[in-house]
């Protein structure tokens, strides 16, 4: 199996590069400029640390040189202290460049991931429909740390090899040039090593970032739908797939980790090389008394010194790709298109009376896969209106037109005589409540779920709306009552006790429009009468649309629509559809017929 994996991974990665590292990069430097006063003070830093890792090793060539000649204690002493001062500054140096330049990175991932979150908040309700939850969150945590460690390490270490870099070739030049040459016949070797390895572990490191997130977003699946997974007795088969997917990832991890693992091992090998040349040619050179002893042990050093800069631009440059992987799939997401902008004449509103108008209204997800076909319907102020018909029939689809979640693409919805594309998104929402089969909770205390309908509600307006909707009594039942702390997603209440503080948010934000998505469904029928007995109160005076799955609960709808494939075959009230012994008189015997009642 690791076989065919591996072979399927060349295959992949043989076609896959980096879309745009410059661009890339471009782009977290516009993060960083934002820390510029600071990272002025870093380079400062480590030009000091830089110059000063120069001057160590050359004083103690002339202190060698010194000893070798004689020196007493007088000149040998201040020598050594000057060495400790230096080696002190030094360590200094590297300290406050390191401590400052984890401030920098810190902020920069702050801004990145306020920015990625903030445009998540901003792209359409599709862009979410097509993408794994756990997969989004990867970009957020995993790709946004790898950004960060690099930024903690990689930039440091950057900018001081270099540096260190072209000011040891210059002293080295200044003591030998013949020693340096033989010291810079490893480069070449260097390079082509370099080249044959990045080549390969930049793609590795993209394909690993990809494989994390897909596995991210499998587990994110399987532990939120544990209920069916044990239901269907299918743990057997997700452990298998985790499996596989946890395979692909061990695989592109290793092949990335063992390409990159192969630069050092080659810098230690061309290290001891060089090494073993300069001592050799070093030593014949001192026998001629060409060089001193003091030149030879500080070229050496500086030898040394040479590789290490060499060896850490290396290992900093896989980090470096690593973490462009994983900046590059934040910026994907970044670039992702933002839900369509309000046109220009687009007005707020601060109320609705709720007539509402779809006239010849077509819709399509994909192209020519029509999902609405000519739809046309009048649901007047205050009325109760139900959509029926098939799975697929376009439903939730009128819904998400109405809450422009989506755009139709041909026809008009006026709301209140206004074309909906007038009026902006945002104020039309807010005069917009959901009351949806699944319930959404948040994991903080019953009370602020239920403010999130109206964020500037009293404590005493959100008991009143708790109230209406029947939900007091169970909560005030709760441990802590109102600041009862729910889990994640509210599991440790019941379904109907999280469809009362959905009806309770839904009051307190005291909507011109409601949406109903069958809020009574799988629910015990003491409790069905306590939902319906809020319902009728939430939605008095207001326009209701109800997605009806059970037919006998919208027979006093003043309004009922029938959908087949996307458009409206029958519209009327329950006793005229049935009258007319038509598709919905079919659906409601069917459903009699199956023992739903």
């Amino acid at each position: 199996m690791l076989h065919r994996l591996k072979e399927g991974r060349r295959a992949t990665l043989s076609t896959k590069k980096a879309k745009d590292m410059k661009g890339t990069m471009r782009r977290i430097w516009q993060y960083m400029a934002k820390e510029k006063g600071l990272f002025f003070l870093v380079m400062v830093m480590i030009l000091i640390s830089s110059a000063l890792a120069l001057i160590g090793p050359y004083l103690l060539g002339v202190a060698v040189d010194g000893v070798i000649s004689g020196w007493g204690g007088e000149q040998l002493f201040p020598m050594l202290a000057w060495l400790v001062l230096i080696f002190t500054l030094q360590s200094g140096a590297i300290f406050f460049q390191n401590y400052w330049m984890i401030g920098i990175a810190q902020n920069v991932v702050f801004f990145m991931r306020n920015h990625l979150f903030s445009h998540l908040q901003r792209l359409p309700v599709a862009f979410f429909q097509k993408r794994q939850h756990g997969e989004l969150m990867s970009r957020l945590t995993n790709d946004m740390e790898n950004v960060s460690r690099t930024l903690n390490a990689a930039v440091i270490q950057v900018i001081t090899s270099t540096l260190t870099l072209i000011g040891t070739i210059i002293v080295m030049l200044f003591l030998s040039p013949l020693l340096t040459f033989l010291t810079l016949l490893i480069v070449p070797v260097l390079f082509a090593g370099m080249k044959w390895i990045t080549n390969r572990t930049g793609a590795y490191f993209k394909e690993q970032q990809r494989e994390l997130g897909d596995m991210n977003g499998y587990i994110e699946e399987t532990i939120s739908g544990q209920k069916i997974i044990k239901m269907y007795s299918q743990e057997s088969r997700v452990i298998e797939e985790f499996e596989e997917k946890n395979e692909a990832l061990r695989v592109s991890s290793y092949w990335a980790q063992t390409y990159s693992g192969f630069i050092p091992k080659l810098m230690n090998m061309l290290n001891n090389v060089s090494f073993t040349i300069i001592v050799g040619v070093g030593g014949i050179l001192a026998l001629k008394g060409a060089v001193s002893i003091g030149v030879i042990v500080t070229f050496t050093t500086y030898s040394r010194q040479f590789t290490r800069p060499l060896n850490d631009l290396a290992n900093q440059f896989n980090m470096i790709l690593s973490a462009i992987a994983g900046a590059e799939r934040v910026f994907q997401i970044m670039d992702e298109e933002k839900e369509a902008v309000d046109e220009t004449e687009a007005v707020d509103i601060s109320s609705l009376d709720g007539d509402i108008v779809f006239e010849h209204v077509s819709f399509s997800y994909e192209e020519d896969v029509a999902t609405l076909k000519n739809v046309s319907f009048h649901a007047a102020p205050g009325q109760t209106v139900a959509l029926v018909g098939p799975t697929g029939a376009g439903k939730t689809t009128v819904i998400s037109l109405l809450s422009r979640f989506y755009d139709s693409d041909e026809g008009t919805i006026f709301v209140d005589g206004e074309d909906i594309k007038n009026i902006t998104r945002r104020s039309l929402r807010k005069q917009t409540a959901f009351v949806l089969q699944d319930s959404v909770l948040f994991r903080t205390s019953v009370r602020e779920n239920i403010r999130y309908g109206n964020l500037i509600a009293t404590d005493e307006e959100v008991v009143e709306a708790a109230k209406k909707a029947n939900a007091h009594d169970f909560i005030i039942k709760l441990p802590d009552g109102y600041d009862t702390v729910l889990s994640s997603e509210g599991s440790d209440l019941s379904h109907g006790q999280r469809q009362l503080l959905s009806i309770a948010r839904a009051l307190l934000a005291d909507p011109s429009l409601l949406i109903l998505d069958e809020a009574t469904s799988s629910i015990d029928t003491i409790t069905e009468m306590k939902i319906t007995d809020a319902l009728t109160k939430l939605m008095e005076g207001r326009t209701s649309f109800v997605i009806a799955h059970r037919l006998n609960t919208i027979q006093n709808a003043d309004l009922i629509i029938v959908l087949k494939d996307g458009q409206v075959i029958e519209q009327g009230t329950d006793r005229s559809l049935l009258e007319k012994n038509g598709f919905y008189a079919d659906l409601v015997r069917s459903q009699r017929q199956k023992g739903i009642s």
